[in-house]
Parts: structure tokens; sequence; C-alpha cells
């Protein structure tokens, strides 16, 4: 029967007649359909197989419809490596510019031309073409480079900015953007000044992306299930092919071996092609080792906030005060004292405290100030939403005691604020030491210069990776909390998401603007003290990476570390994966015997990441002069706490552009040092003008003997 099948992602070897000519597209098909068995197994069903994608760039391999059964025959196959169901993976649920030091008519935006020429390729939900953010008033036609193009319905919204929309659900039939979060992450990384542009109200200024006048190409990859791995996969696979310069993406899963993994699969293939792959490093923060996206040929981005707030307060009878955020500021409210209402007392429903869709019918709900608990898998605009069918004339947000001081403000249907769970249960004992609770809700508007900015968001994803631990990821943060961005519609039930790494794109070769991005990250927020995470407490080095995205810095490095393909060749033997593991990555075949393994912390990567026990370890790093060609570079050495650092040679002597120098790092666990733990570091290098800053994470292990 039809419902037997399902989409498998099968992975072959590649037929050895093969050529790299247009003729080779041809000879792929058929080799894929070899595979494919004639019938299917069921009985009773004369319906053949459907063959849903050929790869061409990202793997040599096709998704296709297929039984449990069929698989099983392929299996006997010469050629077959292997096939796995497709896996949903999930969507990473403005003042931004001005906050990352871009200025418009100035320095670094002015300099790069505002990201002129360059090509984004967004996967996600699709996009609203209608919205201004998307207008191509002053943007040049695409390059002549430019292969891709709109489908469908698209072809007369396509314009000079929005230069390609195209969709890869099987069930979809057009890039329109049914979400939202497609369009409010392209916006964000390439959309047109936008003036005047605010949430009601609030935060008002002129919109505009990141680039903005890059061009946009749309992939769209996901709808309200999700995103199916293998329609990742063709839409990167068509990608390479149109002429993007960068891919980014807003989406992933949970850790696993990157030779099963679509995103770092294809990521690859694109890196070799000379694209940047610019990913979230996920939602599932604050707890550890919950990155998505880790490989080292990815840049993976953490999300901070920014230093303006969408301020609101709830002042309760008794004269307490406390402050939230809110995206909805209602011009006309009247800010007057309501009863307060507990819908947890008494509850027999599970989602009632959570305020669920149908669980509050109480008559006397009307005209109180609901206090609902944050989560419980219900949107916190659902949860105003219910409220106010309930009858109810307002509602307090708590948060969870994970979320610590991460308040997202977003556009309720009725006066709502969201609070910190520790003035939420002070809200609470006012509520339990009164027969007659009451409160008022007002609204301060938009307040800007938040010195403890940027703090690391409580849901971005922390390390250590659990793919690749000697990598220190994520990469760097950058802003993805209460971004004001293109929605498309004027104001929907939408929540802001993690849409930091829009905000990490030049025009440098992968490896390049990778180093140059982490090299110069800030590790302080607007008062000079060090960043902080969702507890106001200084953020460790696996909430940050290298620190907050500098964009201005970025654009003159100095130094680099240039990461070259041949080099992952020998890395991810010494992750001791199989030659085909390895193989179904690069593409070919590999011998592994053949190859001198490196550790994990040995790939030149601009920080370090190391497991540290009683015998010392020496690393290589080679850097190359983009700054000034006759210049000298001092090292600075921050050791962590109970681990040596000796840095060879301790100076660095260019003569010329481009020129390549190498030194060596020991590290060595000194006797008085923890035997667990994390500690963290850094070593920097220093010339008159320039500062190369790489982070330095160990995790102390017990000396033999203890």
């Amino acid at each position: 029967m039809q419902s037997d099948l399902v989409t498998y992602i099968v992975q072959v070897e590649s037929p050895e007649s093969q050529i790299s000519t247009q003729s080779s597209r041809v000879d792929l098909e058929s080799w894929y359909n070899s595979f494919l068995p004639k019938t299917i197994a069921t009985a009773g069903s004369d319906e053949k197989p459907r063959l849903i994608y050929s790869y061409q760039n990202v793997m040599k391999g096709f998704a296709a419809r297929l039984s449990a059964e069929q698989v099983k025959e392929m299996e006997k196959k010469p050629g077959f490596i292997s096939a796995w169901p497709q896996r949903k993976l999930s969507l990473h649920t403005t003042r931004t510019p001005s906050f990352l030091g871009l200025q418009q008519n100035v320095g670094l935006w002015r300099d790069s031309n505002y990201g002129e020429g360059v090509i984004i390729g967004v996967l996600d939900t699709g996009i609203s073409p209608d919205h201004p953010s998307f207008s191509d008033e002053g943007m040049a036609p695409p390059p002549a480079k430019w292969k891709g193009k709109c489908e469908s319905n698209f072809t007369t919204k396509c314009n000079n900015k929005l230069i390609g929309a195209r969709t890869f659900p099987i069930s979809s039939d057009s890039p329109i953007d049914e979400d939202g979060h497609g369009t409010h992450t392209a916006s964000t990384a390439a959309g047109s000044f936008v003036k005047g542009a605010n949430v009601y109200g609030n935060a008002e200024g002129t919109a505009v992306g990141i680039a903005p006048l890059a061009h946009l190409a749309i992939y769209k990859v996901c709808d309200s299930s999700g995103c199916a791995d293998s329609d990742i996969l063709a839409a990167i696979d068509a990608a390479i092919d149109d002429g993007v310069d960068i891919l980014s993406l807003s989406l992933g899963g949970s850790s696993i071996p990157f030779y099963n993994d679509p995103i770092a699969l294809s990521a690859y293939s694109a890196a070799q092609r000379g694209i940047l792959v610019s990913c979230s490093a996920g939602n599932s923060g604050p707890y550890d080792s919950t990155l998505s996206n880790e490989a080292p040929w990815i840049l993976t981005v953490g999300a901070s906030n920014i230093d303006r707030k969408l301020k609101a307060t709830v002042t309760l009878g008794n004269q307490q005060l406390f402050e939230g955020e809110t995206a909805f500021h209602p011009k006309d409210h009247n800010s007057t004292f309501s009863p307060l209402f507990d819908p947890s007392l008494n509850a027999t429903d599970f989602e009632r405290p959570y305020c669920g869709p149908d669980t509050l019918s109480d008559p006397e709900i009307k005209g109180k100030i609901v206090v609902c608990k944050a989560g419980g898998g219900i949107p916190r605009i659902v949860k105003g939403k219910t409220v106010k069918d309930a009858g109810g004339a307002g509602m307090i947000i708590i948060s969870t005691a994970d979320d610590g001081f991460t308040i997202p403000a977003d556009a309720h249907v009725l006066p709502a604020l969201y609070i910190t769970y520790k003035d939420g249960m002070e809200i609470l004992d006012y509520m339990n030491s009164t027969s007659k609770p009451i409160a008022k809700i007002a609204f301060q508007g938009t307040i800007i210069g938040d010195k403890d900015a940027p703090v690391v968001t409580a849901f971005s994803s922390r390390g250590p990776s659990i793919a690749s631990p000697g990598i220190l990821k994520p990469d760097i943060i950058g802003p993805g909390l209460n971004i004001l961005a293109a929605w498309p519609t004027s104001i929907d039930n939408k929540t802001n998401t993690n849409i930091a790494e829009k905000h990490t794109t030049r025009l440098w070769s992968p490896a390049a603007i990778k180093s140059a991005i982490m090299t110069t990250a800030n590790t302080v927020n607007l008062a000079n003290d060090p960043i902080l995470d969702e507890r106001l407490l200084p953020a460790n080095i696996f909430a940050i990476g290298t620190g907050h995205v500098n964009p201005s810095r970025a654009n003159d490095p100095g130094l680099i570390y240039d990461t070259e393909l041949k080099d992952y060749l020998p890395y991810l033997c010494g992750l001791n994966y199989t030659n085909r593991q390895v193989g179904n990555l690069l593409q070919r075949k590999v011998d592994c015997k053949e190859v001198k393994h490196i550790p994990e912390a040995q790939l030149n990567y601009p920080s370090f990441s190391i497991a540290l026990g009683e015998i010392p370890q020496t690393y290589t790093r080679t850097v190359t002069n983009v700054g000034e060609a006759k210049s000298s570079y001092s090292v600075e050495i921050a050791s962590p706490p109970g681990v040596s650092v000796i840095v060879k040679p301790s100076t660095l002597e260019f003569s010329q552009l481009d020129q390549k120098l190498k030194y060596q790092v020991t590290f060595t666990k000194r006797d008085n040092s923890p035997n667990s733990g994390i500690a963290q570091g850094f070593l920097k290098w220093s010339s008159k003008k320039y500062s190369v800053r790489s982070p330095v994470a160990v995790v102390l292990q017990p000396t033999i003997g203890f």
C-alpha cells in the first residue's frame, strides 16, 4: 500500500563511469534508478517507487519513497552504502545594525557597499514577496553567474532584490511563507531600508537587513511540521548550482555524526565551492551539549539580546513594581487596578496553569489579569488569545527558572507582559497573602541603552560539541532575541526567532570569513564587563565561543587562520570514522590507513578545545597575514586556571601580505590543578594595529594515581 512507503535518503557509491560533464548528470540519474526495485513488494499494489530527488552536488545518492522491504532488497546491490528514513529538523524559532556598530553611510557598511552583488540563499519557510523589505529600489541586477529561478506563482514577484524563490517540500506548490519565520530571517539578512518600521509604535525607526543591497534567493524547505532533511539536501544541492555566495539556515536537529548529518554533508559540498554556510547553534539552551550544526566547516552562531527593551511594568496592590517586556503597547490603554487570577489553583487540566487553549472557561476570569506559567508546549501568543477569549483584561507570563533574565517581547493580543521567574514567585506570594489581589499593567515604550547587552539568551544552545568535542562551538554569538524584522502580515501572532546567524556574512572565502569574525569578536558588554549569560553571571566559553560578533573589526582582522579543505581528511580520520564514512562526506574513496591522523585540536581552527590529563599536549597553528605587509605580532597568554600554556615563538615577524607563519602551543596540567571541571583562557597576537584573539577551553581530567 502507498501508506507503507516512507521517504528514505539513500547513499550510494559514485559510478566509475561518471565524468565531470553535462552528461554525468544523466549518468547519475540512471545510476540512481538502477537501485530502485521495479515494483513495490506489498501485495496488491502495482505502483512504482517514487524517486523524489536525485542529488548531484551534496552527496552521491537520492531520496525516494520506499518500503522497508524494498530498502532491504536495495542493500544487496553493489554500490549501495546506506539508507535512512528522512528526519524532520526544527526551525530555530531591529535595532540590530546600529547595535552591531553599523551606521548608514559610515565605516564598514559603506565600505562593503551594503553587501552589493552578494547572493544570500535562505533555507526556511519561504517568503512574503510583497513586503517592503524586499523592494528592489536602488538595486543592481543580479551578477551574471546567477543561474537560479523563481518558480510557479513567483515569476512576477521576483525582482533585483528577490532573485530566486523555489520550493522543496513535496506537499507545497508555492514559496509563499505561511509561517513568518522565513520572511523574518530573510529580511534580517538582506532586507531593504524600510523607514518607520515599528511594532505598535515601539522600536520605531528604519528596519534594514545587515546586507541591504545583497540579493536574496529563497529556498522553502520547511512547513508547519518542520524541515525534512531530504528537502534540505535538495535545496542546498540546487543552491550550489544556482550560484549563491552564502547559505543561511535557522534550523537544525540534535547532534549526530557528520557523515549522517544532512546539513554537515551538504555544507561541506558548499564549502568546496567557496560558499559560506552560516547556521544557528540551536534553541535548546541553557543546557550543556545541546548544539546543532557543529561541523568545523559551518559558522555556528549562538544567540544574544540587544540593548533595546520594549518595557512594561506590573504594579501590585501592595505597591511592589516589577519590570517585564512586551511588543504590544496599546496607545489607549487605561492603566487601572484589576483583580488578579491564578488558573493553577484547583487545576485539574495539565494545560490550565499554562493557559492552554480551551482551559479558561471560568466566568470569574472576566475583567481580571490572569497569571500564566511559561512553557507547557503552549506558544506565548496562544496563551494571550486564550485569556482574551475568556474575557480576561490582561496577562502576566511567569518565566521558567532556567530562563533566568531572558525575557521575550511578543506582539500580544491583549495587555500583557513577560516577567522573570523570581519576580513571578513574588507576585504569587502576594496573591496568596491577600483575599483580593490586584495589579495594574503599564507600558513604558522603547528603552535603549541596556549596558548589560549583549547577554546570552537562555534558549541559545551550548557546547561542548558532542560530534567533535575538540572543536570549540558555538563559534560566536550574535543578536537573536526580540529583533524587529519583516512578518508576512502587519502584526501576526508570532514569536521572535534565533536569527543571529544573519549578522555574520561577508565577502571572503568561507574559512577566512569564519576566522575574521571569530578572532575579532567582542568578549565584553557595553559596560565593558565580561559578557553575561541568562543568569546575569559571566558566560562561560561554551555559551559564547569566541565572543559577540563585531562586524567592523571583522572587516580588517590582521591575521586569519585558513583551514584548507585538504586538512579535513586527517581530521575526519582522527574522529575514528570508517573509510566509508569519511568517503561519504568527501564524496571520494579514502583510506585512513594511508593518512596521518590528527587530533581534533590540531585542525587549523581559530580557537582551542582540549581535554587535558597528565600528558602535555602540543598543537600547531598557521596564521596568514592579511593586515599590514611589514608587521610584528607579540603573543599575550591568559592561561586557564590550573593549566600552563607555552607559545613558541612568542613573536611573529611578517614581511609581506599573504605570508604564512606557524606557531606551537603546549598545554600542561599544573600539579595543583583540579581533576575535573572546565578551565578557560585565551591567547592573543597583537601588533601596533591589530589584536587577534583565540579562546582556549580545557576540560580537566583526572591525573593517573588519583
